[in-house]
This record gives C-alpha cells, sequence and structure tokens, in this order.
C-alpha cells in the first residue's frame, strides 16, 4: 500500500480511494509543473502563468513562515496538512526527517513530485483520525501552518479544536514545540476592506461567521483560552506580517514593530478587496497604542519553549545574490545580537562582504561623530552569517517625523545639518554606503550608529546625492513627509533640478540591480489582476448614478409641461436597474409626462396600469389602446423597450380620453440602464433599421 516517487514514499495504507477534497484543475495544472519543471523555474512560472493558485502554492516565499525556526538536523517533524508541499522542502532541508499527513492523494503526489530528490520525506494519505494512531510520539515539531483552522473537519465533537491539540501534544517529543499558524479574525485588513480568506466574503470573521462553514479563526484571546483549556503549560505568539502565508516579517512580544514599519499591506492576492481606509496608518496609531497583538493579521502560536528569535525581516524579494534574513536574537547572555543570514548559496558572497564593509566604512569614519556598528562572521554550512551588535537608540526617521509632527521645522533642519555633517567625513575616501538613509542610523544621545551598510561600494560619491537619496526614499515611505520643503533641501544640498533628476534615475538603476530579474510582489498583484477598490469612488459613483437617474414627473392640465407643474421623486432604481411606482394626480390632469432618468440610457416598461386597469404593452409604436396613448422620445422596438439617444429622455402619457376620478393613479414599473451617449445613438440607429 505504497508508491514511491523518487526518494518520498506514499504510504496509502489508511486512503479511502478518493479525494474527498480537490480544487478542480489546478491541481492537474501544479502537477503538470512540478513534473515537469525544477524548483529554481517556479519564480518564473508564476510571473508567467499570472494565477493566485500557482502563486499561492509555488512561491518560495511561502517557506518563510518556517525558514527561521531553529530545527536542527536531530529534529522529527510532523507536518499536519501538508497539502501541495508549500512549507515541506524547507522543513527537510532544516530537520532529520519529516512526515506529512494529507487527505488529497492528487495534493501529496504534487508534494512528493517537487520535493522528489529529498530522502527524509514519507507522506501518509488518508483520514488524520485513521493515520494518527500509527503515528510515533516522539517529534520535536508539530506544524499546523494553515490547517487549525479545519479542526473540526479533522476532528469533530464539541470542542474539536482543542481535543486536535490534546491529540497532537500526545505526540510531542520531550521539550517539543507545536506551531500553529493562522488568520487573526480581527486582522486588520478585514476591518480595511479584504475579504475572509474562506468564505470569500467581507466581514465573515469580525461578523462571527454568521453564514456558517467549517473554518475558523480566533483572536489572540481566543486562541489563549483553546490553549489554556487543553493544558499547554507554556506557549508564546507571534506575529508574521503582512500575514502568514507571503510573510516578510515576524514580530514577538519581545519586539512589536515601530511607527512607519508597517507599510506593505496591499498583499490579497487571491480576491479583489477594499481600501477603506490607509493601513499603515491606522497600524502606526495602533502601534502607538500598543494594541497591536490584537489587530496583527495572522499569529504564529507556539506551544513550547519560546524561540530565541525576536524578530526577523526577509529580504528574499530580490536577486538571488542579494537574499538575506535578519533576524535580533538573545545570545544567552542576557544580551541580544542582530545576525544576517544567505538565503542562497549566491547570497554568502553578499555576507562575507558584510564584514569587509565594516572595516572599510570604519577606517573612513575613524574619528568623527558617526559610529559603524561592528561586524564579524559566523558559523558555517546553514548557520553561516553575519553578526552584528544590538545597538540601542531611536533611528534618526523617527526623530524627523517627531518634528514635523510638532510643525518644529527648524528641528528638523538641525537634525538634518547634524546628518549631513557627519556623512560628508571622509568624503574623498574611496568606499561609501549607498545606503545610508535616515532609518538605518540610530541616536542614541549624541552617539549616532551606522546599523546597516550591505550596500558598501569601492568608490567615493558626493556626500549630497547621498542625503538626496535619504530624503528621496524617506519620502516615498510615507505620504505624510509631504509637508517637507522639498525646494530647502535642493538649497540645502545645493542640487539643481537637473541633478536632482539624474541622481533619482541612478536610484531606479540601483533598484533593478538589487531586485535582478525576478518580478516584485506588487508586480505579481497587478499581473494576477485583482482589484482594489475605492470605496469613496464608489460612493461618488453611485451618488452620480442617482444623480442620473432621478425621476420627474410632469402634469399638464391644458397648458403644456411646465418646469414649475413638475416634481423630482425620492425613490430610486434597485440594484438591478428596476423601480415601481404609484402616482396619483387629479382628475384635471390630461397629459402626464415621467422622466427616467437624466441621461442617455435603455428604457423597458414592464408593467402599466391607470386606476387598477392594466394597459398592453405589445402595441406598436405612438402606442393607442382603447384611446390611450404614449408617446416616448426614442427609439422603440414595438414592446416599449426604448432606446433614447438624448441626455433628456421622457415617457409622454396621454390620459386625456379617459374618464378621470378625483385622484387617479397611474402605476408603471420600468426597467433603466445608463449608457454613453455614442452607444445608445448607435443602438438607436440599429433599432431604427430592424422596426
Amino acid at each position: 500500500m505504497t508508491e514511491q516517487i523518487g526518494k518520498i514514499t506514499l504510504d496509502l495504507s489508511k486512503y479511502p480511494g478518493e479525494d474527498l477534497y480537490c480544487d478542480g484543475t489546478v491541481e492537474d495544472e501544479l502537477l503538470e509543473i512540478v513534473k515537469k519543471y525544477s524548483r529554481v523555474e517556479y519564480p518564473q512560472l508564476i510571473e508567467q502563468r499570472k494565477s493566485w493558485p500557482i502563486l499561492y502554492h509555488l512561491s518560495p516565499l511561502r517557506e518563510n513562515i518556517v525558514d527561521f525556526v531553529p530545527m536542527t538536523a536531530q529534529d522529527k517533524v510532523l507536518e499536519v496538512g501538508s497539502g501541495c508541499g508549500a512549507i515541506t522542502g524547507a522543513l527537510a532541508r532544516k530537520a532529520g526527517s519529516v512526515t506529512c499527513v494529507d487527505l488529497s492523494k492528487k495534493r501529496s503526489m504534487i508534494n512528493a513530485c517537487r520535493h522528489s530528490d529529498y530522502d527524509n520525506i514519507t507522506i501518509h494519505v488518508g483520514n488524520f483520525q485513521d493515520i494518527e494512531p500509527g503515528l510515533p510520539r516522539d517529534y520535536s515539531y508539530i506544524c499546523l501552518i494553515g490547517v487549525f483552522e479545519y479542526g473540526r473537519g479533522y476532528i469533530g465533537g464539541e470542542h474539536p479544536y482543542e481535543e486536535f491539540l490534546r491529540i497532537l501534544m500526545s505526540h510531542l517529543a520531550q521539550g517539543g514545540r507545536i506551531l500553529i499558524a493562522i488568520e487573526n479574525k480581527y486582522g486588520l485588513k478585514y476591518f480595511a476592506g479584504c475579504q475572509e480568506d474562506h468564505l470569500g466574503s467581507y466581514f465573515a470573521g469580525i461578523e462571527n461567521y454568521q453564514e456558517g462553514g467549517i473554518a475558523r479563526t480566533f483572536s489572540r484571546k481566543g486562541l489563549e483560552r483553546i490553549l489554556q483549556s487543553c493544558g499547554a503549560e507554556e506557549y508564546s505568539f507571534y506575529y508574521p506580517y503582512p500575514d502568514y502565508k507571503f510573510m516578510t516579517a515576524v514580530y514577538s512580544d519581545q519586539r512589536l514593530p515601530g511607527r512607519g514599519e508597517l507599510s506593505n499591506n496591499l498583499r490579497n492576492f487571491d480576491r479583489d478587496r477594499m481600501m477603506l481606509f490607509d493601513e499603515k496608518l491606522a497600524f502606526d496609531g495602533i502601534v502607538e497604542e500598543g494594541l497591536f497583538p490584537v489587530f496583527a493579521n495572522s499569529y504564529m502560536a507556539v506551544i513550547g519553549a519560546p524561540f530565541p528569535v525576536e524578530y526577523v525581516k526577509y529580504s528574499n524579494d530580490r536577486a538571488r545574490e542579494f537574499r538575506i534574513r535578519t533576524e535580533i536574537c538573545r545570545d544567552g547572555q542576557g544580551g541580544k545580537t542582530v545576525r544576517k543570514y544567505p538565503l542562497t548559496q549566491e547570497a554568502e558572497e553578499h555576507v562575507r562582504r558584510m564584514a569587509w564593509a565594516c572595516e572599510k566604512l570604519t577606517e573612513r569614519y575613524q574619528g568623527s561623530a558617526l559610529s559603524v556598528n561592528r561586524c564579524r562572521l559566523e558559523g558555517q554550512g546553514s548557520d553561516f552569517h553575519a553578526a552584528f551588535e544590538y545597538v540601542a537608540g531611536r533611528s534618526l526617521a523617527e526623530l524627523l517625523d517627531e518634528c514635523l509632527e510638532k510643525g518644529d521645522q527648524e528641528g528638523f533642519w538641525r537634525l538634518f545639518d547634524q546628518y549631513l555633517e557627519r556623512i560628508s567625513y571622509g568624503e574623498e575616501y574611496p568606499v561609501t554606503d549607498f545606503d545610508l538613509v535616515f532609518s538605518n542610523l540610530l541616536a542614541d544621545g549624541d552617539k549616532w550608529t551606522l546599523i546597516d551598510y550591505e550596500w558598501t561600494f569601492e568608490k567615493a560619491m558626493e556626500a549630497r546625492e547621498l542625503a538626496f537619496r535619504a530624503v528621496y526614499c524617506y519620502l516615498l515611505e510615507n505620504e505624510k513627509r509631504g509637508r517637507l520643503d522639498l525646494d530647502r533641501v535642493l538649497r540645502t544640498l545645493e542640487i539643481t533640478e537637473e541633478q536632482a533628476q539624474e541622481y533619482q534615475d541612478r536610484e531606479l538603476k540601483f533598484q533593478h540591480y538589487v531586485e535582478g530579474k525576478a518580478a516584485s510582489m506588487a508586480a505579481l498583484w497587478e499581473g494576477i489582476g485583482k482589484r482594489l477598490r475605492d470605496p469613496g469612488k464608489l460612493v461618488r459613483d453611485q451618488e452620480e448614478r442617482e444623480r442620473l437617474t432621478r425621476i420627474q414627473v410632469y402634469e399638464d392640465t391644458g397648458e403644456g409641461y411646465r418646469e414649475e407643474c413638475s416634481r423630482f421623486l425620492d425613490r430610486f432604481y434597485d440594484d438591478g436597474g428596476q423601480i415601481e411606482l404609484e402616482l396619483q394626480f387629479p382628475g384635471n390632469v390630461r397629459r402626464m409626462r415621467i422622466d427616467p432618468a437624466m441621461d442617455s440610457g435603455i428604457c423597458r416598461i414592464l408593467e402599466l396600469r391607470f386606476n387598477g386597469e392594466e394597459i398592453p404593452l405589445n402595441a406598436p409604436r405612438a402606442l393607442a389602446v382603447n384611446g390611450k396613448r404614449i408617446r416616448t422620445r426614442g427609439e422603440e422596438d414595438g414592446h416599449l423597450t426604448v432606446v433614447y439617444p438624448t441626455p433628456d429622455p421622457n415617457i409622454d402619457i396621454d390620459i386625456s380620453r379617459l374618464q378621470p376620478g378625483e385622484v387617479n393613479i397611474l402605476y408603471i414599473r420600468m426597467e433603466y440602464r445608463l449608457l454613453p451617449l455614442s452607444m445608445s445613438e448607435e443602438l438607436a440607429g440599429a433599432v431604427r433599421k430592424w422596426v
């Protein structure tokens, strides 16, 4: 009851014989890809296919959620709900062995084919409850990445999530950990207009899943209640940002984000979304109030001992030779250290060069008011990294922001002058850190330290170009900084507009150098083609539609139609473009005119009654039935579907031959659709020919 795919064994002894869960033809496409192409070709295929499922299942960025976890070759890992293997490869590279469990054979085959060269992966196919009794009880890590929310489907019962964890905890070795990556039901992105991941509707989690469905996500407190009730004695929370699927950073309670850090929020690749407010500005306020753990978009809950890592930032949206991971870790002696790891073999030289940059920049700034954070190379193999001192202080960007918010322009320029003076030291020296942006400088009183200098080159550069680039990047990061006096920047740096344009062109070339040929996540987002809806524009559009589809009614008592004898109705067409009206008027009214809109379009009169008597709608143009006459200012198709190639459409109803009462009632049900004038003219011409 096993199948062998490369070096991987598929255990089918518990497979029910058919896949009870399937995403359709996309799984066939994924299987074809992993059979035909190597892993290094996936990014190019993702860019070409422009498909959310292809991106979701094959992007190497999916691995970030476990890449920072301190697994070793001595660890055994159980991955429940391994699916198409988005993180299986990362686990297999880090751990000694990986046991996967998944209900779908098709997905398991995709997983096996893409990792067929690994000899430490076994995949069990079938229902978790059938497979679980035969699993060993000595796993170092059990991973539930995007799985825990389906606990009711795995277990069932009154308390499925607690029971699920109790079962899994029984399979942990002494000192083992369970990793749960899951969306926060109260994540800020859902308030801001992203649709809920599982039901695909707005505010589903926020409204406590009134629509039903199997999946359930939780708040932090909700998760804590579950962990406590299932007997978890030790647990901690981490906060993947922007969420766990395509994580670019992870925070912890020991190192929460600061103002200005959370600016990469438009990461909803699977569905259209609204943009009800600026998430970056909202996050800034949330961070200031200490509420980030409440509104983080995703959680990594860890049952067991906390990680030594307090913060991680991924720079793998770059060319392969520059992809790195930056960590802030506790060092075991009560202190902290910053480490930079290469994420690819090609990036090892980039990390090695950081030690050289430290040495050269220290020589340049020796005796100045600018310190350079010390760097040393440590480890070997997969543990090779550059280690830096952890420097306390506030970033220059924070201090400048503070001045702008207070309206302290002079304070801003005093800091800027200090910055310019310090970076100008040794300007002729043939080594320059091109990335001397404000966020890379920490100030602790008069001591300023350069903490990040990975873009150091062997050439001299003018300080004014470096300062201009720092201002340029500063402004791009936050539109609120637009109040800065740019003319004063240029005057202070003695830069002409032509030179400024030249510097901007160099910056674009530098960004292309860093990014390489790989498409950025922003470019992939645009390629997939999901829409970002501005609710303000939607409201304005709706208001404009309502303005153009206002209904005006005129009454003629023998003196013709006059504006002063007309009225606008306070009724509007429904979402389907239909409306029904009951119009009351006195017996001396001889004719009525209904203007169904204020712009060109197409109208269908669906039902018409006078004092309860139905008027047939299948008569020819200039309708005349039983003495009742209707005229329109458009082209009719013979059944009172009328095209109006005019911004002044109307329906003229002659009721002079009727026997009116003191009060008469005209009932009309109709549909109206606005059309551009040119389209209406073309359609009206076609109707004229046809009729």
